[in-house]
């Protein structure tokens, strides 16, 4: 089979880069979307892939986005939606703009990449689509109503696909983490000492690993691995899941 195309959004950094380097370390060629241009293109020249600066709150970001890498790859073979960002507020004054953009970037971005690859996975009767949700897509907590939202959407979209997908050899699948030891879980740290009143040390062991069997955070390397398992012919029977790595957070 001729190498593999993956598109990798939120590329540039934490899991999306996690996820760029473990699929260019199998062999694939990995196309990287991210806002961060700078960060982006050197990313993607070290992996010896391609950079698509794409604002992917915009309809318009999401079609360019897929046009570039169909123009220079002639397909796409993997789908990895990993792009977001968290706010924390409560309801009452989560701002109506904030929750605008969460569910345009992690619940409509998705769908419309999913879409417009579509076409190229179905003609070669073989595509995989990861969606990078969160424990969150299963289970609520306070403060983050446009997050949980987003993602709770992702896990239907991602059920919905893999129904369509089945018989032209399209799966996919979410992964729902626990807290990722990333440049967006540093933010959401500060975030909720803010609105807990609490220091950030008391926040990582009272909120983020209180309910956790394994008392630490997950690396991004090891999402990564679980990205490229998904991604592999070997996981063809999987799909239509919400598969946790969650430290045994569910458990209870």
């Amino acid at each position: 089979m001729t190498q593999r195309i993956a598109i990798v959004t939120g590329g540039a950094s934490g899991i999306g880069l996690a996820c760029a380097e473990r699929l260019a370390a199998d062999g694939m060629k990995v196309v990287i979307a991210d806002l961060n241009e700078k960060a982006g293109t050197e990313q993607a020249k070290r992996l010896a892939g391609d950079f698509i600066l794409a604002d992917l709150i915009q309809r318009k970001g999401c079609r360019h986005l897929v046009d570039e890498a169909l123009r220079k790859h002639g397909t796409v073979h993997v789908l990895v939606n990993n792009a977001g960002y968290q706010h924390v507020s409560p309801i009452e004054d989560f701002p109506e703009d904030q929750w605008e953009r969460m569910i345009s970037l992690m619940l409509t971005a998705p769908f419309l990449l999913t879409r417009y690859c579509w076409p190229a996975m179905k003609k070669q009767k073989w595509g995989r689509i990861v969606n990078i949700a969160s424990i969150h897509a299963l289970i609520a907590s306070p403060y983050k109503v446009g997050y949980i939202a987003a993602k709770h959407g992702l896990v239907g979209l991602t059920r919905t696909a893999a129904l369509e997908g089945g018989e032209f050899g399209i799966t996919a699948n979410a992964i729902c983490p626990a807290y990722v030891r990333t440049p967006l879980v540093d933010n959401q740290i500060a975030d909720q000492a803010k609105a807990n009143n609490m220091s950030s040390a008391e926040v990582i062991e009272k909120i983020m690993l209180a309910p956790a069997a394994v008392k630490r955070l997950i690396e991004p390397a090891e999402v990564a691995g679980f990205v490229a398992y998904l991604c592999s012919d070997a996981a063809g029977t999987i799909t239509g899941s919400a598969l946790t790595m969650d430290l045994g957070w569910t458990a209870r």
